[in-house]
């Protein structure tokens, strides 16, 4: 069989996996942020919290919520760094510098997971299952929680209110997350991924020193870190390293698992707007990019010119062998256009069309299917910006979902879209033009320009892969990186839940003979245009300046 042939034949396992369980996965978080009932151990935490779930909250009291629990998550996670050289389980491993803890405790809080560090000679056993595992869960709760209160916000009319923050984190945490992840891990661990609390071990003798190696509760984290789309490896090379993806099929299992929250939340949409054809719409529109992204990453590593690489079958550079070029280029599109950050190959290794492909899956913002809820709200304001862009071709105020789109919508959506760009384009600048920064780079020139441009593409749009080029354990990377998550997750979410908030006071539109069909093809095909259109606007001269530059000269 042929690596093309192979690549081809996962694509199609893979596609058929996630239809299998895309109408009762979606269809249980439907029931589960829509039921009135508690279980017996989410009232022993609300008890505990002093939180009353039944209490419903407007948008401001909502954020008061995201925020007031992720600022106590990066504190504790903060502290738990600075004081591992005391904490039992350490390995022996000291206190994480101030900078380095900053950075790695904003990246988890705000499902980044995004390393300046290698975790296997950095974090002991009680920093990684009690700080960053735990973050992994409660982080991407949090992301489904803002999209469930913004589809509510679709849902309801003539009232100001969203739901439960807290009762939307626990239920997210305990009824979706928990046994997902639980049933992830023993599938991992019966393939061959370690799961244990062992110390480390000094292994064989290679150029006249020792590897050393430590074990640790890697199957259960490397679990939650896909299924959660978080990313953080328990090892430097993530889902590359053996201990944490042993096999082909581990391989594609890990991809099937960072998808599939992703796109079975656009049937939780449909079904809690009670129209589940307009969530078919969002999920053809979230799978006809990401199925094209898969087909030009194909196509950039496989036929990439060059007789090294046409006898090789691929640009085999940076590719973990066992998977393959097909493998680890579905690997690559998938983990970049949701905010997982996960890698099973090094990206800085791609062809240089290659790498600006999985650069360009973050900065159409992560909404195909996107993150943990980020990529199903992040979608949900594109489709408000498409509906306007419809109602200026017509001359008829727009609408989506039965709420009209006035200038109070439009100029959130337009706020929400313009936060990360921003971003991005700032942080890039400010590095390549200090005297400093630059001293990180690996390469010169337009690879260079592309460590740094996908640094902060990756933690302004809280993905967390690297370029695996750049020395971003410094001050100025772990600070500004740092900053970039925090902006890049919470301001959105203000935005969202204000849009939240207006949506839900409006009273329904009634469907008229001038209404546009959103659930139909036409939408689904406008809805991608506008995606493109706006990414490609925004960010062209960037991209220009690296990996298109570099493509164009190799």
């Amino acid at each position: 069989m042929g690596p093309v042939l192979a690549g081809v034949l996962q694509l199609v396992a893979l596609i058929g996996a996630l239809a299998l369980a895309y109408i009762p996965l979606g269809t249980y978080m439907a029931r589960v942020y829509s039921s009135d009932k508690h279980w017996r151990v989410e009232k022993w935490i609300y008890k505990g919290i002093g939180a009353n779930p039944d209490t419903e909250m407007t948008w401001p009291a909502y954020l008061r919520g995201v925020l007031a629990f992720s600022a106590v998550s990066v504190l504790f996670l903060y502290l738990l760094q600075r004081l591992q050289g005391v904490l039992p389980g350490s390995l022996g491993f000291s206190s994480v510098n101030p900078a380095q803890s900053f950075n790695t405790a904003v990246s988890f809080v705000t499902n980044t997971n995004w390393q300046s560090y290698y975790g296997e000679q950095t974090m002991g056993h009680v920093v990684q299952t009690a700080g960053l595992a735990v973050q992994n869960f409660v982080s991407a709760a949090v992301g489904i929680a803002v999209a469930v209160a913004l589809v509510r916000g679709f849902a309801r009319s003539r009232t100001g209110e969203l739901g439960n923050f807290w009762a939307d984190l626990v239920r997210g945490t305990l009824r979706i997350l928990v046994p997902g992840a639980a049933i992830a891990a023993i599938v991992l661990v019966a393939c061959g991924a370690i799961q244990n609390f062992s110390g480390i071990h000094e292994v064989g003798q290679f150029m006249g020193g020792s590897q050393q190696w430590n074990g640790g509760a890697v199957a259960s984290q490397e679990a939650i870190k896909e299924f959660g789309t978080n990313g953080g490896g328990y090892f430097n090379a993530n889902s590359a390293h053996p201990f944490e993806n042993p096999t082909p099929f581990t391989n594609l299992f890990e991809i099937f698992l960072l998808l599939v929250i992703p796109f079975s939340l656009t049937r939780t949409f449909g079904v809690m707007v009670g129209s589940v054809k307009q969530g078919y719409a969002i999920l053809a529109t979230m799978f006809t990019i990401w199925l094209g992204f898969v087909a030009l990453m194909m196509w950039t590593e496989f036929a990439h010119h060059g007789p090294a690489l046409q006898a090789a079958g691929g640009a085999y550079e940076g590719k973990e062998v066992r998977f393959g070029v097909g493998s680890s280029s579905i690997f690559a599109v998938s983990t970049t256009l949701t905010s997982t950050g996960a890698v099973d190959s090094f990206h800085s290794s791609f062809t240089g069309l290659g790498g600006g492909v999985a650069m360009l899956g973050m900065m159409l913002g992560e909404i195909a299917p996107g993150g943990t809820g980020s990529g199903l709200y992040g979608m949900l304001i594109m489709a408000i910006i498409a509906v306007f862009i419809a109602g200026l071709m017509v001359g008829r105020t727009p609408e989506y979902l039965g709420k009209k789109i006035g200038a109070r919508e439009i100029k959130l959506a337009a706020c929400y879209i313009l936060i990360t760009p921003a971003l991005v384009l700032i942080f890039t600048a400010a590095s390549m033009a200090l005297p400093t920064p630059p001293h990180s780079m690996l390469n010169s020139g337009a690879h260079g320009f592309s460590e740094v441009l996908y640094a902060f593409t990756s933690a302004s749009n809280n993905n967390g892969s690297a370029f695996a080029g750049l020395n971003a354990n410094t001050d100025w990377f772990n600070t500004m990186t740092g900053l970039a998550m925090l902006l890049g997750r919470f301001l959105p979410m203000v935005f969202v839940l204000a849009l939240a908030g207006s949506l839900a006071e409006q009273k329904p539109v009634p469907v008229t003979a001038g209404t546009l069909r959103t659930e139909k093809p036409l939408f689904t095909g406008l809805l991608v245009g506008a995606i493109l259109i706006i990414t490609g606007l925004t960010y062209f001269p960037a991209l220009a300046l690296g990996p298109l530059a570099e493509g164009l000269a190799s």
